[in-house]
């Protein structure tokens, strides 16, 4: 692995029984250590099962994804899931957050799984939420909580175990302009101050020039912008 090398894949193919032509079709990427990729494409064209496969949520049909070093198609899923939990966040268009937990408890589930204690984990949710400008809302439930503050709690959520790299789904696709970019400007934050790689996929083209990086998927294919 090269020494700033987060995530890389090479050849990466994915084909769906049924289709003609691969979804996504030999596709080599790196991305390195604080960088910031935005993946752009028209719906349907795949960017979400390339982000899927990059943090091994899915299996490729061909080629290969690296995480830290790690090649997944080598490790069975415990071993995934341990990898994804210490090295990649991940935020997604809709919240997930479980309405029946507190915004505070919600971003403390990831240490748990860590089997970090309550009160720690507690103690370093609160850190978190606080830093993405929640500190009044730790005790409130997802329902009490606007569009935008949903979103700032599940990226507190996916930044919380310090991760290497977030991988982001359209994260701003369910808010209003004004919010949206608000939480956009927000995940360029944590990119900053915490050297975290961020991968998102967005169809807003105002928003992906914000980043470093510009890729477009187009019939399966990655081009650079």
């Amino acid at each position: 692995m090269a020494n700033n090398e987060i995530i890389s894949c090479r050849a990466l193919t994915k084909t769906y029984q049924g289709l003609d032509v691969a979804v996504l079709d030999r596709i080599d990427l790196t991305v390195g250590q604080a960088e910031q990729l935005a993946i752009v494409g028209a719906s349907g064209s795949g960017k979400s099962t390339l982000l899927h496969l990059l943090g091994g949520l899915d299996v490729p049909t061909s080629g290969e994804v690296q995480v830290l070093g790690e090649n997944l198609i080598h490790l069975s899923e415990a071993q995934k899931g341990e990898l994804r939990n210490h090295a990649l966040g991940f935020v997604y268009q809709f919240h997930h957050l479980l309405p029946e937990f507190t915004a505070l408890e919600n971003v403390a589930l990831p240490l748990l799984i860590r089997r970090l204690s309550r009160e720690q984990a507690l103690h370093e949710a609160a850190q978190m939420l606080e830093k993405v400008g929640l500190r009044h809302r730790l005790d409130h439930m997802p329902g009490e909580l606007s569009g935008g503050e949903r979103q700032r709690a599940a990226l507190a959520r996916a930044m919380v175990t310090s991760p290497r790299c977030i991988l982001a789904d359209e994260p701003t696709g369910n808010l209003d302009r004004h919010t949206a970019h608000a939480v956009f400007d927000l995940l360029l934050e944590m990119n900053a101050l915490q050297q975290v790689s961020l991968i998102v996929v967005t169809h807003d083209l105002e928003l992906a020039a914000k980043m470093q990086r510009q890729c477009r998927l187009v019939d399966g294919q990655l081009s650079q912008l």
